[in-house]
């Protein structure tokens, strides 16, 4: 058995398509799923851009608010809330007081 601490896992500046306050950490990856840590300082964001592959993004702490396409509302997530976005969505999020997230990104079904 081997225990991981998502909220102490380092993560490296991230600072493409405009993001601030954003660094990401990878906890395991394989031929067609990646799971990472992903946090945004307080007023932080992760630029819009489109997803690679299906995403999910689950609020560990803080708060997050997410939106997809340009067209539709952000929503506001809280710890344990998750959303998701298609390959290809357009999508960004955003924190006012900092928030740490789980990230899996791959092929996968959601149920």
């Amino acid at each position: 058995m081997r225990i991981l601490d998502a909220l102490a896992l380092p993560g490296r500046s991230v600072t493409r398509f405009g993001s601030e306050g954003f660094t990401a950490g990878t906890v395991a990856r394989g031929d067609s799923l990646q799971i990472g840590v992903l946090r945004l300082d307080a007023g932080g964001c992760i630029g819009r851009h489109p997803a690679v592959e299906r995403q999910i993004l689950l609020l560990l702490e803080g708060d997050a608010s997410v939106s997809g396409e340009l067209d539709h509302p952000s929503v506001e997530l809280g710890p344990g809330q998750a959303a998701t976005w298609e390959p290809n969505e357009s999508h960004e999020t955003r924190s006012r007081t900092g928030m740490t997230a789980l990230v899996i990104e791959g092929y996968f079904d959601i149920v």
